[in-house]
């Protein structure tokens, strides 16, 4: 089994630094639902605005969260989507692999990045950490989100998946059985 975010962070020597923590802790997931056909753009992706009393109230993101011990990232995924907007993955895909650093940790966090197709884009049912949601255009999405590695995110996923699968590189893209 792959091993675990819960898992100790790993420790790197660098310079200046006696070491620095990598972990890989959290999963990002653009949440894609086909538009109807014709439409200029094949995608609509996901946006959520984070409710008041938690971290970054009013900012709006993609679907984000923890890996919990014994997950593997697409498990993750698949449950962050789940527990944050009520919709079911369809087909799920590994994106790229996103650092940042989280200073009151002193921890480089790498968070694993998938695209996540649903079907049936009614209704989302939000978890109590958002507030608002709304299906935007990728372009309108980028320009919402407030964080810039997210616009790169839908950049990639809109990109990759822009035939409406991975093509070409589908048989190393898409999460098995998802």
């Amino acid at each position: 089994m792959p091993q675990s975010a819960a898992a100790p962070p790993v420790r790197l020597s660098t310079t200046g630094l006696d070491e620095i923590r990598v972990a890989v802790g959290v999963v990002d997931v653009v949440v894609l639902a086909p538009t109807a056909p014709g439409r200029r753009d094949r995608w609509r992706v996901l946006t959520m605005r984070r409710a008041a009393g938690g971290r970054c109230t009013g900012a709006w993101e993609i679907v984000h969260g923890r890996i919990e011990r014994g997950e593997t990232p697409a498990d993750a995924a698949c449950r962050e989507v789940g527990e944050e907007t009520g919709l079911r993955t369809q087909r799920l895909y590994a994106i790229t692999v996103n650092p940042f650093y989280l200073p009151q940790h002193d921890t480089v966090q790498l968070a694993v990045v998938f695209a996540a197709v649903v079907e049936d884009a009614g209704a989302v049912a939000l978890s109590a950490e958002h507030d608002a949601w709304a299906w935007r255009t990728p372009a309108a999405a980028i320009k919402t989100l407030a964080w810039p590695r997210e616009h790169d995110a839908v950049r990639y996923a809109v990109h990759l998946l822009r035939t409406g699968d991975a093509g070409a590189v589908e048989d190393v893209l898409r999460v098995p059985g998802r």
